[in-house]
């Protein structure tokens, strides 16, 4: 049977049984900031035959250094629906699946976790972060973790780790605190950096109130949709503008935050390779 020539080049370092691997798995990715994007392109991209894309907020002016949906033609989107237009352009034979909605304990039902084979958690609030670790962990499906990928510069500082093994991040320390309060004693492998950056406190913030640029943008959009609207849909729920709702607005370069998407990919893609090619190098387990 011939190699799909999207992914030939990966088929020649991975083999044909592990493109077929790829192509029956499925993995949901929630978040879609500065990692998840960059991390569901890549697994789109490899190979990878239905994701799941999960974020309830807009494409921001300031999304644009760092956010793979985001360009001057998508500000005001739903990140999920532009997304999902780009991940279809890319391979017409990956099925998506949209969700523009926030992941809660209340909502959890809605994405099918316990029918997909892989998890990726890019998820910046913690409640809701800490939320799905436990719900993936019930459900017995594996996930991989992005911590804090704000305030750094320098992606070599990039590393994996148990949850519990991670230092100097200030997020995985929420994250321990967090799953330790609620009587987790599981492993979560994780992507974070020791790296922090102090910010340049002189720049005049574009977001973080009821008036800044991406909230003046769409604000006129029509909520459903229209000839002049294809992204957004009739189906979804009222978007989210978390920009007015944020304490703090951190500083974030595309280098680290693609990286650890793409590092992020990169462990469900090694881990489907070695399940069906043993000879393969070994990937990093979820130990979920």
């Amino acid at each position: 049977m011939a190699v799909n020539p999207l992914f030939q080049r990966l088929a020649l370092l991975s083999g044909e049984a592990a493109l077929d691997a790829l192509a029956r798995t499925r993995v949901l990715v929630f978040g879609l900031g500065g990692v998840g994007g960059w991390c569901a392109e890549a697994l789109v991209r490899s190979g990878i035959g239905r994701i799941g894309i999960v974020d309830s907020d807009r494409v921001c002016v300031t999304n644009i250094n760092r956010q793979v949906q985001a360009t001057t033609s998508t500000l005001g989107q739903s990140k999920a629906r532009a997304l999902e237009k780009r991940l279809r352009e890319i391979n017409p034979g990956c099925v998506v699946e949209a969700f523009p909605k926030v992941f809660s304990r209340e909502t959890a039902a809605a994405f099918d976790i316990p029918g997909a084979d892989y998890i990726i958690d890019a998820i910046d609030s913690l409640g809701h972060k800490l939320d799905l670790i436990e719900y993936c962990a019930a459900a017995g499906v594996p996930l991989y973790s992005s911590m804090g990928m704000a305030c750094k510069l320098d992606p070599a500082r990039l590393r994996t780790a148990d949850i519990w093994e991670t230092q100097g991040c200030p997020l995985a320390r929420l994250v321990r605190a967090g799953l330790r309060k609620r009587g987790f004693t599981g492993h979560l492998m994780v992507v974070y950096s020791d790296e922090h950056i102090s910010q340049d406190q002189s720049i005049p913030l574009a977001c973080g109130s009821a008036r800044c640029l991406c909230h003046l943008r769409f604000e006129g959009l029509p909520e459903t949709a229209s000839e002049d609207s294809p992204v957004d849909s009739p189906a979804d729920e009222a978007l989210v503008d978390w920009c007015s709702s944020k304490k703090v607005i951190n500083g974030s370069a595309v280098t680290v935050t693609a990286t650890a998407g793409m590092i992020l990919a990169s462990l469900v893609i090694r881990e489907v390779c070695r399940r069906v090619s043993p000879e393969l190098p070994p990937g990093e387990p979820p130990r979920g």
